[in-house]
């Protein structure tokens, strides 16, 4: 049944170009502190385990949205909460990932060089499977059809957003390790901070429209939320990881990069507020279970391997 339009397809959220600036500024200075954490030796060892990368990448622009789309189809979810849930579906694994799975004793070097892989990978793939995933759920397709989406513009945008602090962070990691280390976590947990502070300032702007429309955002996004989790322990168990490589597969797949998918949604999708507002309760929502899930896996670290 196709989804109903609703209030929520009609609603207005704006940063204005200042504001956009602003978070662009934040995301490329924190892909920066992450990239600072990337060693060249640990790209190398993953590259060394192709599958466990392909299967990694794959889970999250293949299998995360083919999910979801079947999710939106399964709760006949209205046309831009759709489209901010395939977008997140759509965007690549977040920075946060690392830090939990550091405090989850995950693998940390299998975690950063798969943000890294799929961070690069997303200047591609991003606009590229969102728009096709788009394109197959009729009512986010209908509201498409009112919007001028370039692929290709979008994927500009990423690469600037991801690539250039991306390949300025592993080239003084290369050449300056001891200064990346310095910089490193509090340009991240600054950078977190100001963006939470964005995100929860802009939800308690619009707690109302919250509210009145929870059954659209919130229950659609939970849900996603559990399952894009459950994805990553599954397929770490697929690929036989050990317990560390399960919980860092877990969070790759399940933290998205949900300050990339905002700068997305309030630039393209400024006329569908829902959009937005979709991905805001999102990021607040991922950042919470990833703490309760890092919290528990914190209190029982994996056993030492036999």
């Amino acid at each position: 049944m196709l989804a109903a339009a609703s209030d929520l397809d009609a609603l207005r959220l704006s940063l204005g170009q200042g504001g956009q600036t602003g978070i662009k500024v934040l995301i490329a200075v924190f892909l920066l502190g992450v990239a600072l954490d990337v060693r060249l030796a640990d790209l190398r060892a993953v590259l060394r385990r192709p599958l466990v990368l392909v299967g990694g990448l794959a889970a999250q622009f293949a299998l995360l949205p083919a999910l979801t789309l079947l999710l939106c189809r399964a709760l006949d979810v209205g046309g831009s909460a759709a489209l901010g849930m395939l977008l997140i579906a759509c965007c690549p694994a977040g920075n946060l990932s690392n830090l939990l799975t550091h405090r989850a004793h995950g693998d940390v070097a299998l975690s950063i060089a798969l943000t890294t892989c799929s961070n690069l990978l997303a200047v591609v793939a991003t606009p590229v499977a969102f728009a096709f995933w788009a394109a197959r759920y009729p009512a986010a397709d209908a509201l498409l059809s009112d919007i001028r989406l370039d692929p290709v513009e979008m994927g500009v945008e990423v690469a600037l957003l991801i690539g250039l602090p991306f390949a300025i962070g592993i080239a003084v990691a290369a050449r300056r390790p001891g200064l990346a280390a310095r910089l490193r976590r509090p340009v991240e947990i600054a950078v977190l901070v100001a963006l939470l502070l964005v995100i929860v300032a802009g939800l308690a702007t619009r707690g109302g429209v919250i509210v009145a429309h929870l059954d659209e955002v919130a229950v659609p996004a939970i849900i996603q939320n559990a399952v894009v989790l459950l994805v990553g322990y599954v397929v770490g168990r697929a690929f036989l990881l050990p317990p560390p490589g399960v919980r860092a597969m877990t969070f790759e797949t399940g933290i998205r990069n949900t300050a990339l998918g905002l700068v997305l949604a309030l630039a393209y999708f400024d006329q569908l507020g829902g959009v937005a507002l979709v991905v805001a309760f999102w990021a607040l929502w991922d950042v919470l279970t990833g703490l309760l899930l890092s919290t528990a896996w914190r209190r029982r670290p994996p056993e030492p391997a036999r």
